[in-house]
């Protein structure tokens, strides 16, 4: 599998939760969060559902773009969600 820097929103069923990451590899990262083998936040709270993501050309640049969605409110978090994906739909699927 080739790597593909890319930052990463999960949120939870109730979409109370929002997660920021950052990965070379999305898709399994995705299912490490979805199967609860990724402990820590994700598990805690059950943030299960892929919400939003982007693809970088370097990990460099996937970072800076986590730093900086981390320090966004909550609500231009769930603004820039809701542009690509109004219903807040699992996005896990549509990467298989």
């Amino acid at each position: 599998m080739s790597k593909q820097p890319a930052i990463y929103i999960l949120t939870s069923q109730m979409k109370t939760v929002l997660y920021i990451g950052v990965t070379s590899q999305l898709v399994p990262r995705i299912w490490l969060h979805k199967n609860d083998v990724a402990s820590g936040f994700s598990q805690k709270y059950q943030v299960h559902n892929l919400v939003h993501y982007e693809l970088f050309d370097t990990m460099y640049a996937a970072i800076e773009r986590e730093k900086q969605l981390k320090k966004w409110r909550r609500l231009w978090k769930e603004q820039l969600i809701t542009e690509n994906n109004p219903q807040w739909l699992d996005l896990y699927d549509t990467l298989l």
